[in-house]
């Protein structure tokens, strides 16, 4: 090999000695630039999406875009991108109940101020979403209105309520056979967030079959390494523990190692809190709806629901429970309180709302209100309002939204699955009308349509002649278009690419053509960038929905939606 590198080396310097003594010549040669390039750079020639709406043709259309209030708050890539594509917002998250109700019923509307403020300045109209929902909800102060009211023995019972003896109530009932080794035997939770490098504050109150202890970790669900709270040590009688922690990473899962004790243990009024907040991360720790969202695994363990009586706190006293009236009466007042505080800051700038978000049934009945009764694994952050309210809940909604907003607001009822060629659509019209009977007005019927390209397009058509009949005011609300049955973009090809532009033109032409002039509100385009495939992305994780990659770049389906926007005279 060193040999050959020799000769090699001698014919290059022969090689340059002899181009030394010649002319030098500009080789003439072209190469032909590659087709992909050629059209990126096509796609990357068209301007800001604004500029292909006919502003004459259309004055009141609203061009809009789903963004974090972060991202427009914090003025960078995000902020830019929407102000120069897009004249209207809406927040996906950070104006929903969840957001701003806090556990004890007050209201922290500071940071939706801070959006109004930035929006204003940039002339950026901001929609309102959304006042009543069933998800995105703090169910736990919800639920906490409505609770039974436990009373001392002795206490004398209350009129209005029903009254009857208090047992102790539930609690969590863990039983394991026999003794392994103490992590082959866990009870799991995993809240909503835990962040690294912060303290942690763990109350519960335990007791077992016999003496024993358990251990209590913040666990990481992909290594399985973790920061513990130590073990306690408990009797056959209730006793309450606190315990502290501090994260040295981030954090997903609350585990119970119980492993090393053949027995049951009953675990109640367990409270995990970040150090100086008083926001719950394990909602319904007193085990009293059940023990949704725990599980666990090892050893044949079980897990269940106690009996009642099992609980803490001993036989004795009297439970108050609220009759059907007076959790109506409650939760009405609760949520004339939300939409008022929401309304007072808002008022000045933000002139139309989803007031009801998704209230119809999936299946069977698309003529149905969705309901949680008889739901097992409700979310933490559920809440159905018409469980309790009833058929008129939206009216309710939009008599408090007209009470405290503007008089010409432009009041939404929102859904999704409209375009998916059952009943739902029609259902929703039905339930519009029937809320109008009870007297107020709806002004507009927003449709969500995340959608794939394999959509068919019959039904799009269908769904839009079904809304235009109504002569309500239609919104596109949340429009994105995946590839397919969770395609995600590592499998995405350029013949998918191209489906999905033809469907966005699709769909946007045709609300063009088919929903009057009068009564087209707008199109929200629902996530912009692509989604990306990391834990913390919560919508359509890893899927190439956008009309630009998660860099930033134009994909072909920015060229569809201009030139969908651009054919409108």
């Amino acid at each position: 090999m060193k040999r050959l590198n020799r000769v090699i080396g001698s014919s290059l310097i022969a090689g340059l000695f002899l181009n030394s003594c010649a002319k030098h010549e500009i080789l003439n040669y072209s190469v032909q630039k590659p087709e992909s390039v050629i059209a990126q750079e096509d796609i990357d020639s068209y301007t800001p999406l604004l500029a292909y709406i006919d502003r004459s043709a259309h004055p009141n259309f609203k061009w809009g875009v789903a963004l974090n209030m972060d991202d427009y708050l914090n003025k960078g890539v995000m902020y830019r991108l929407a102000n120069r594509n897009f004249d209207e917002m809406v927040v996906g998250y950070e104006m929903k109940h969840a957001s701003i109700v806090q556990n004890n019923g007050e209201l922290n509307l500071s940071k939706v101020e801070r959006m109004v403020k930035a929006a204003k300045e940039n002339n950026m109209k901001l929609f309102g979403h959304t006042l009543t929902w069933h998800s995105g909800q703090n169910a736990t102060y919800l639920n906490s209105l409505i609770d039974p009211v436990l009373l001392p023995p002795g206490s004398a019972p209350v009129p209005g309520g029903i009254n009857v003896p208090a047992l102790s109530g539930y609690a969590l009932k863990m039983t394991n056979p026999s003794v392994v080794n103490s992590w082959e035997v866990q009870t799991a939770y995993d809240p909503k967030e835990l962040e690294d490098n912060t303290e942690y504050t763990l109350k519960l109150i335990v007791r077992g079959s016999k003496a024993g202890s358990i251990g209590l970790d913040l666990q990481e669900t992909k290594n399985y390494t973790g920061d513990s709270f130590g073990s306690i040590a408990f009797t056959t009688d209730y006793k309450e523990y606190e315990l502290k922690v501090k994260t040295t990473k981030l954090r997903s899962r609350f585990i119970i190692n119980f492993g090393q004790f053949a027995g049951t243990i009953y675990i109640d009024n367990i409270s995990l809190k970040k150090a100086g907040s008083n926001v719950e991360l394990i909602p319904d720790g007193d085990f009293e709806k059940g023990i949704t969202g725990w599980g666990g695994w090892g050893n044949n363990s079980t897990r269940i629901q106690s009996a009642e009586g099992e609980g803490y706190g001993g036989p004795g006293g009297i439970r108050i429970v609220k009759t059907a009236e007076q959790k109506k009466e409650i939760l009405t007042e609760a949520l004339e309180k939300f939409i008022s505080g929401m309304l007072s800051v808002t008022k000045d700038y933000v002139k139309a709302w989803d007031v009801v978000n998704e209230p119809m049934s999936d299946w069977p009945d698309q003529f149905a209100l969705k309901t949680g009764v008889g739901k097992t694994d409700m979310a933490a952050d559920e809440f159905y309002w018409q469980d309790y309210l009833g058929k008129d809940y939206a009216v309710k909604a939009i008599q408090f939204a007209r009470k405290y907003g503007n008089p010409n607001d432009i009041l939404f009822i929102n859904d999704y699955g409209l375009e998916g060629g059952g009943n739902k659509c029609k259902g929703l019209i039905e339930y519009v009308n029937y809320v109008e009977s009870k007297g107020v007005k709806v002004d507009g019927i927003g449709t969500q349509m995340h959608m794939n390209i394999t959509t068919n397009k019959d039904h799009i058509v269908n769904m839009y002649k079904l809304l235009a009949a109504t002569g309500k005011l239609i919104k596109v609300s949340e429009l994105d278009i995946g590839l397919g049955e969770n395609v995600k973009t590592v499998n995405a090809t350029a013949e998918m690419y191209k489906q999905q532009a033809e469907m966005y033109q699709f769909v946007i032409e045709k609300y063009f053509e088919i929903i009057p002039k009068a009564q087209q509100y707008g199109i929200t385009i629902w996530s912009p960038l692509d989604s990306p495939d990391r834990e913390n992305s919560y919508w359509r994780r890893g899927e190439p929905i956008g009309i630009w990659t998660e860099s930033f770049v134009r994909k072909p389906a920015y060229k569809a939606v201009a030139e969908a926007l651009q054919k409108q005279k």
